[in-house]
Formats: C-alpha cells, sequence, structure tokens
C-alpha cells in the first residue's frame, strides 16, 4: 500500500515537473522572441509586439510559480504509513471511484486503476477529509460510500 502511495505521488511530481517544463519553455520562447524583435518605423506596433511578450512572460511566470506552490504541497505529503481516516496523502476507495489526496493533478492511470488527484482544500477533499471506511457523504447530488482509506 506505501508503494501505491509512492506511485501516485510520483505521478503528480511529474504532473507537476511537466507544466513548469511547459511554463519555462514558454518563457523563453517569449524572452528570444522579444530579444529577436527589431524596432522599426512603426514603433507602436514594436511597442504592442513587446508589451504582448510580456504579458506572455508574466502569465507563465504565474504558472510557474502555481506549479512551485505544488511541488511544496508535495514534499509536505508522507508517503509512508497508514492513517485510518482521509487526509492529505491518503489514498480513499469509494463507490464512485478512487481518489488520491495531495494535488489537484486530475486524474492519474496506475496499473489498470484509474485514481483522481485532488487537493484537500478541493470541495470532494474537504467533504473526505476526516472520513473512515464505511462513512458516506454526498456532494453535488451524488452520494459517496468511502470502502477504504489507505
Amino acid at each position: 500500500m506505501n508503494q501505491l502511495k509512492k506511485q501516485l505521488h510520483d505521478l503528480c511530481l511529474a504532473y507537476v515537473h511537466e507544466r513548469m517544463s511547459a511554463a519555462q519553455f514558454a518563457i523563453n520562447e517569449a524572452q528570444q522572441a522579444t530579444n529577436n524583435d527589431t524596432k522599426s518605423s512603426a514603433g507602436d506596433k514594436y511597442e504592442t509586439g513587446r508589451e504582448m511578450m510580456q504579458q506572455e512572460t508574466n502569465r507563465n511566470l504565474t504558472q510557474l510559480n502555481e506549479a512551485n506552490k505544488l511541488i511544496v504541497a508535495l514534499n509536505q505529503i508522507s508517503t509512508s504509513g497508514q492513517s485510518l481516516t482521509a487526509e492529505a496523502g491518503s489514498v480513499v476507495l469509494t463507490n464512485n471511484g478512487n481518489f488520491y489526496l495531495s494535488i489537484s493533478a486530475g486524474v492519474l492511470q496506475l496499473d489498470r486503476e484509474t485514481y483522481v488527484a485532488i487537493s484537500p482544500g478541493s470541495p470532494i477533499g474537504l467533504k473526505m477529509k476526516g472520513c473512515k471506511a464505511g462513512n458516506e457523504f454526498r456532494l453535488n447530488g451524488k452520494a459517496y460510500k468511502v470502502m477504504e482509506v489507505l
């Protein structure tokens, strides 16, 4: 079971690193485009292009910053041990899907099983937090029964 948590944790890390790489690539591309842009006689056009590239760089810097926050959150999650109640780092198996309480990384495929990586602060994460096997909760009109907490 700790192996499962470790594998899901590693998938979340890969997700964040992929986001970081994409943001860094876009920042580098925008920077390169800015450096290659030469001032023409149409000064306003030049300034508008530079401003658009700067906005793109800022957007990607924000994404990079958010990805760094996700890394920090993942580093605070233990992949060892088992808890009887759902908390950050828990794998929660329900009648409506399998969840990994960590970060919002979406659907993860592992050994032909599907898990959804969710943040403990998300609406479903808040409902799930503190649940034990046998507990039930409702979210958006859908009933969930916790089958097991790993």
